[in-house]
């Protein structure tokens, strides 16, 4: 028999995050690697860790992540994302509650683009009146 599982998708920035939850002992696993491997910064374990401690299910599901696209952090909030919708998948009861701390919301904000005419976004080369 096979175990019951719960898929989401996490998205921030360039970052797209796909998460299998299963019952299990708290293991998270990001692209076949340990997360303490994958995201050596504790604030950004932190961040992926969320959900499950809004929730109050921490140590209670494995979590087997792939994530592609993007830097760590937008990585680390995709994956957050992810978390919660599939949380909301297992149990539609934590919705309030994950929709009240801003998890289940995709952040809309991206890299705005380069201009013409400068060196980046908004920056602007230095003026010289003479």
């Amino acid at each position: 028999m096979m175990a019951i599982e719960y898929l989401a998708t996490g998205r921030r920035k360039r970052s797209i995050a796909r998460v299998i939850l299963q019952p299990g002992t708290g293991k998270v696993m990001v692209n076949e690697k340990p997360i303490e491997d994958y995201f050596p910064r504790e604030t950004l374990r932190m961040i992926l860790m969320q959900p499950f401690q809004v929730a109050g299910v921490a140590g209670k599901y494995d979590a087997f992540i792939t994530v592609d696209g993007g830097g760590l952090s937008g990585q680390a909030s995709a994956i957050r994302h992810g978390i919660a919708r599939a949380l909301v998948n297992l149990n539609p009861d934590l919705k309030p509650k994950l929709k009240k701390e801003g998890l289940l919301t995709r952040d809309p904000r991206e890299v705005e683009r380069k201009k013409y005419g400068q060196p980046k976004a908004r920056k602007r080369f230095q003026f010289s009146k003479r």
